[in-house]
């Protein structure tokens, strides 16, 4: 949320421009909701064309002189039958954008501003239509299908971690609301001894960004370094969320914590806590007793980074969520994958790879491609099931089992871990046997044909191939997963 005077900064800037344009457009006074909403898409997606962060719709600000007279419209006021205005446009937006208004004073004149997210993925539209402004007309996209082509290609061209979480600052702010601190302790750099050294290091990371002597913090600086993610109002959704559920359901919660930091900055904090909700088996050895873990904690390291790392920042209203329960942790992200859940062992793709690429340089994540593989690896080390990657309607899923003996695991349990081991032995420069997925399961020679039937469903289930279709010999075979 922009602080009063952000909004007066802003006003007098776009006072100043010479008119009207594609993605401001000033009004005196209400006319109608539904102008506000065609307003809202063509503003949104003029603002994508001419490579604006935002669009504004003004009311208070007479358009032919671009004069400020105030305004009596009162948006927080106004309603659609019944139902408030802000509600009944965002029922009406597809896809529903994070537009915000802004009323405030300006020399004692009421101003309302609407700030309007350019358009990203698809137009912006309203009621079914999308709408652009041309001159200081208003029209349907569908009229001008060259902007609509272009709105469609830069769907890819900007980044969440370049946009701006907070705006027109000074250089305290930027340190009143990042912990600089901790980017050279996780760097393992000595804390410059004066103020612009600090700024420039952050400005090289593009963590902030200087703009006609004014300072933004972009999303990439306050989602890492954020002291207080509440402070960064369209970043604050974002927080990691974990719960803790008594037994395998979710009816009894027992606790739920919410970050408060960013990324970087709480990451060891999540995880000391999480660590601290796990339970532990207890270890008798010759000379002492000890706790071992029931999940490998590195495994648990990378499965959080990569809730945090490969979530959708544009789905608004959510974030990453971790639950716990008596015999598996749940991973959740918004947004579904890049790749298909079947390949992430042996492929990466990131669409926040700014993001991935720090957390990657202090450690919280593995090299491309190798986080999964210690993910299997451990779990292998564990004797757990195979960890289970699913994809719902608008989020992904990693699912990490506790320890389960074989007989009390079902045929997909099986069937997954096999072909779990099958990529992990390829990726390795190996290829899975009878006696490899033994040892896997830790069954004995005697119990051989056990492996033989979950191959043999893994086969069926075409997650596996033979590595050599044409060999006659049973007692050497061996095979490889099905996209080798």
């Amino acid at each position: 949320m922009m602080e009063e005077r952000e909004l007066q900064e802003l006003l007098k800037n776009l006072v100043k421009l010479p008119s009207e344009s594609e993605w401001v457009e000033f009004k005196l006074n209400f006319h109608s909701a539904v102008e506000i909403g065609e307003r809202i898409s063509a503003l949104s997606n003029g603002a994508c064309l001419f490579n604006q962060h935002f669009g504004y719709l003004v009311f208070g600000v007479k358009d032919e002189l671009q004069t400020i007279e105030g305004t009596s419209f009162k948006a927080s006021k106004h309603k659609v039958k019944n139902q408030e205005l802000e509600t009944w446009l965002i029922q009406r937006l597809s896809p529903r954008i994070d537009f915000r208004y802004y009323e405030f004073l300006y020399d004692s004149k009421p101003i309302v501003i609407y700030e309007i997210p350019a358009a990203t993925t698809q137009p912006t539209r309203f009621i079914n239509e999308a709408y652009i402004r041309v001159g200081s007309y208003t029209r349907k996209l569908n009229e001008f299908p060259e902007k609509e082509t272009k709105i469609w290609s830069k769907k890819s061209s900007r980044s969440f971690e370049a946009d701006i979480a907070k705006r027109n600052l000074s250089q305290d702010d930027i340190v009143r609301y990042l912990d600089t601190q901790m980017y050279f302790d996780l760097l393992k750099i000595p804390y410059p001894t004066n103020r612009e050294s600090v700024i420039e290091k952050f400005k090289s990371e593009k963590f902030v960004k200087e703009v006609g002597g004014k300072w933004h913090i972009t999303n990439l600086g306050a989602i890492l370094f954020a002291k207080n993610i509440d402070e960064f109002d369209s970043l604050s959704r974002k927080a990691v969320r974990v719960i803790v559920y008594k037994g395998k359901n979710r009816v009894f919660t027992v606790r739920e914590q919410i970050g408060c930091k960013g990324y970087a900055v709480g990451y060891e904090g999540l995880i000391n806590w999480m660590n601290s909700q796990l339970p532990a088996n207890e270890e008798i050895g010759k000379a002492f007793r000890k706790e071992a873990r029931m999940y490998p904690e590195i495994a648990i390291r990378e499965l959080v980074a990569n809730t945090i790392i490969h979530q959708d920042f544009r789905e608004t209203g959510t974030g990453p969520m971790i639950e716990i329960f008596d015999d598996r942790i749940e991973f959740t992200n918004p947004g579904l994958p890049l790749i298909t859940t079947n390949r992430f062992i042996d492929e990466f793709q990131s669409r926040n790879e700014t993001l991935a690429a720090f957390m990657r340089r202090i450690g919280i994540c593995e090299e491309k491609g190798s986080g999964i593989d210690k993910v299997i690896y451990h779990a292998e080390l564990y004797q757990l099931p195979g960890p289970d990657f699913q994809t719902k309607e608008k989020h992904t899923k990693a699912i990490m089992y506790a320890f389960k003996e074989l007989n009390d695991m079902d045929k997909n349990d099986k069937v997954r871990a096999a072909y779990q081991h099958a990529c992990l032995c390829y990726v390795s420069n190996e290829k899975m046997t009878n006696q490899s997925l033994r040892n896997r399961f830790k069954i004995e020679e005697k119990n051989a044909a056990i492996v033989s039937r979950i191959i043999r469903d893994t086969l069926e289930a075409e997650l596996i191939k033979l590595d050599d279709p044409d060999s006659k010999s049973r007692k050497y075979v061996k095979y490889i997963p099905f996209w080798a």
